[in-house]
């Protein structure tokens, strides 16, 4: 059924519809964004009879999505593929979509009213979906015709869709396995999401247990008297969660969207034995009352103002509901957990204080681990799917059963039991067994097994979910050192894995690229370059390279400049094809990286550019001659056509230090071709990655030739691009510095002191690359920029 999931549509153009509606367009799916007309008194101007006013509600729930921050589009392109309409003119055009999602008002009744008004216009193998976050899915499936119940189930998209990993399918009783395998299909390949299949039951998976979390949360510091810095400072990345934590989430999400989840529970689930902790405290009714939401009405438990000229933000004082200034949390043992590896090393170091934090941290953990551990069976059949709900809704780097098994389930319990707390019996089933954890891992290499109340089943696994850690732990590791490994994929490819801190590029990765691509040579068919890390890569070392400049060990810096040249171009020679999986900050040296790989399946979520100006460098691993080719290969073939053009586009990217939003817009930008892939999933990314090389190993691959040449801009370029910069300069809009910088770079796009449409070929340009950045690291300021980024972690504008 997957195949015939062409074109849909999504009723209800509010916040979470219409970045709904952006997403499916991300996907590339035609579809359709419908609301209602607006009535008398909506405060919509114009003639009710024209198409303009009629369409308003869904009209502007795009434009809503195209202002969007973050952006719901990968570019403002992709919006042309979401068409408007309303629910009474264009409801019969329902029939030519295959999937119908819905996303109005979290009201049962408004939601049945409108499936009986569009139930007659939909196509007989359409799917029908509600992306309810929490209202009974069977209630809905009993109020629609007997024919259109199998094609029904829940799609709970989490908000913003296209940044959040989760869906959350609810099929009720008579929903078809086929449709509910043709949704997990069509939410794994085509939008990208990790899905889950959760009980339909009020709030489902990641609310119930998140939810849960938040209100524990906030009654333990009501109950302490913590302020709100100190518990965002708990229950942060400290423990593996968020950098938003628990308030600043709060605002993001909405005030009156957590009180209404909670509410749903204490509504539907009367027997939760933890029912009382969902109903909002009083000082949070107050909040509502006054308005305080979050980043939507101004201000919630954080509110940002201006003092001085100057941005700040505040804290809500909870006793008094003002705002008043931050303050620095002050525990002891949070400083020494920041020392630990691993969360259940900072949480131990924490709980093993018994200060105000452990006592904070062991009553919501604690008080999280047992209700996690009761829902078991209620709202998921198994401990995974509530984990990975947890981590890829909201962002745990632990769900909670992993979590457990981090902290030591044995020591935790035996605490809970000396405090009088009766302990699930799914909990002592766990302790009986000899591993005494939810988690059992095998031999290395070995998919590891859960527990399911009575045996252990292994974790279920997607062959098109590459997991390199694992792969290493089997013995695919061909060659390691310090900073990356080569790794054996299977099927004829290798890959070269970065594993530095922050996938930094130094010595080792330089080295592992030229091993790579000699390797790949000799017994391989094709080479990826990939890795698991956080990010791709942030670039080069620039400690390194600014201990070299201090030192003035300038003959160094050029063997480092000309080895990463090399390998670079390693890439591109290759006789073999070579793929490049960026995702994340690819930036500096790694975008280098991706350019000389000449071949790259990127994730969509992937943040590319070059930055070196920030640090008052330019590129100088091949970026600048290989954006400058691949503009040139933009110009038309014909004799006399002026290079500058493509010569500026290209300064313009480096010059400006453009990172893209996107994988697409990266395309945009030309560090991206037409002919790379985009992977919507981030857990197929590699898999494709291979599959993109085997396939061009297979079709006869033939590397580029590199005595190609292209033509320069030449000094009346320079002079162009030079004129530009002095005027920049003196409108105040860049430093005397960056001038000079866009100087040097110029140099290297136009090709130095030669005549307009010279022919130049890789080496001229590699040549000038390492001239002009040895030049710069000599430089004073340049070395002030990089010393501020690597304290400031922000660029100097000196």
């Amino acid at each position: 059924m997957i195949s015939t999931i062409h074109r849909a549509a999504v009723v209800g153009a509010g916040v979470m519809g219409a970045a709904l509606a952006a997403h499916l367009a991300n996907a590339g799916v035609p579809t359709l964004l419908l609301d209602i007309i607006p009535p008398e008194g909506s405060g919509i101007d114009g003639d009710h009879a024209t198409r303009t006013y009629r369409d308003a509600f869904a009209r502007t729930g795009l434009e809503r999505a195209l202002k969007a921050k973050p952006a719901s589009f990968f570019t403002r392109e992709v919006a042309h593929r979401v068409t408007v309409g309303n629910l009474d003119d264009d409801v019969a055009a329902l029939g030519d979509v295959d999937l119908v999602i819905e996303a109005i008002v979290e009201k049962i009744g408004v939601k049945t009213a409108l499936f009986e008004r569009i139930a007659p216009h939909l196509s007989p193998t359409a799917i029908l979906a509600t992306n309810t976050s929490g209202l009974s899915v069977q209630a809905m499936a009993d109020a629609l015709p007997d024919a259109l119940r199998p094609r029904f189930l829940g799609m709970h998209f989490f908000n913003p869709p296209r940044y959040l990993h989760l869906l959350e399918l609810t099929p009720h009783a008579a929903t078809s396995p086929e449709v509910l395998a043709a949704a997990r299909e069509f939410g794994e390949v085509i939008l990208g999401k990790g899905t889950v299949v959760a009980k339909d039951t009020p709030d489902f998976i990641a609310n119930r247990i998140g939810g849960f979390a938040v209100m524990s949360v906030m009654r333990a510091m009501l109950d302490g008297g913590y302020t709100v810095e100190e518990v965002d400072a708990l229950t942060g990345p400290i423990i593996g969660r968020p950098k938003s934590a628990t308030f600043r989430t709060a605002d993001l999400v909405g005030l009156d969207v957590l009180v209404h989840a909670a509410r749903t529970v204490y509504d539907g689930v009367p027997d939760d034995e933890m029912r009382a902790y969902f109903k909002p405290p009083e000082v949070i009714e107050k909040m509502l009352a006054q308005g305080k939401l979050g980043q939507k009405s101004g201000g919630g438990f954080y509110r940002k103002e201006k003092h001085d000229g100057k941005s700040v933000i505040r804290t809500l004082d909870l006793e008094t509901l003002e705002y008043r200034e931050r303050v620095k949390p002050a525990f002891p043992s949070l400083e020494l957990a920041r020392t630990k590896d691993g969360v259940g090393a900072r949480i131990g170091a924490i709980l093993g204080a018994r200060d105000r934090a452990s006592d904070f941290l062991w009553r919501t953990l604690s008080e999280m681990f047992l209700y996690s551990a009761r829902r078991v069976g209620e709202v998921a059949d198994d401990i995974v799917s509530v984990d990975r709900a947890m981590r890829w809704g909201f962002g745990w780097r632990l769900g909670p059963f992993e979590m457990w098994d981090a902290v030591g389930v044995e020591q935790t319990v035996e605490r809970m039991r000396a405090e009088g707390t009766d302990i699930p019996e799914f909990v002592e089933a766990v302790l009986a067994t000899p591993e005494k954890k939810f988690y059992a891992v095998g031999a290395p290499g070995e998919v590891p097994a859960y527990f399911t109340g009575g045996a252990r089943e292994s974790v279920p696994t997607d062959e098109r979910a590459v997991d390199l850690a694992r792969l290493q732990a089997s013995g695919a590791t061909v060659k390691k050192n310090a900073g990356a490994s080569l790794i054996d994929l299977g099927d004829g490819v290798l890959c070269v894995e970065f594993h530095s801190k922050m996938n930094a590029i130094g010595a080792d990765i330089v080295s592992m690229l030229m091993a790579g691509v000699r390797e790949a040579e000799t017994n391989y068919e094709a080479l990826v370059i990939a890795n698991q890390g956080r990010n791709f890569s942030v670039g080069a070392n620039i400690m390194l390279l600014l201990l070299e400049a201090q030192e003035g060990n300038f003959e160094e810096i050029d063997g480092m400049v000309r080895r990463f040249q090399r390998a670079t171009s390693a890439l591109k020679y290759s006789r073999v094809p070579v793929v490049a999986a960026p995702f994340g900050m690819t930036l500096g040296g790694g975008c280098e990286v991706v350019l000389g790989a000449g071949h790259a399946m990127a994730s969509a979520e992937t943040y590319i550019g070059q930055v070196e100006l920030g640090v008052g460098l330019i590129p100088a691993g091949g970026g600048c001659k290989e954006l400058l080719m691949r503009s040139m290969n933009g110009r038309p073939r014909v004799e006399g056509v002026d290079p500058f053009p493509f010569t500026r586009a290209a300064f313009e990217t480096i010059g400006l230090a453009k990172v893209s939003t996107s994988a697409m817009e990266a395309r945009d930008m030309g560090i991206l071709r037409d002919g790379d892939g985009i992977a919507m999933n981030p857990d197929h990314q590699i898999w494709r990655a291979k599959q993109m090389a085997l396939g061009l190993a297979r079709a006869g691959y033939t590397p580029p030739d590199p005595a190609v040449q292209v033509p320069v801009a030449g000094e009346g370029g320079m002079a162009a691009l030079y004129t530009h910069l002095f005027n920049l300069k003196d409108g105040g809009h860049i430093s005397e510095y960056d001038a000079y910088l866009g100087g040097e770079l110029a140099r290297i796009l136009c090709g130095g002191d030669v005549p307009a449409g010279t022919m130049v070929n890789e080496t001229y340009l590699l040549n000038l690359e390492r001239e002009v950045f040895l030049r710069l690291c000599g430089q004073r300021k340049t070395l002030e920029r990089i010393g501020y980024m690597l304290k400031k972690g922000k660029p100097l504008r000196n």
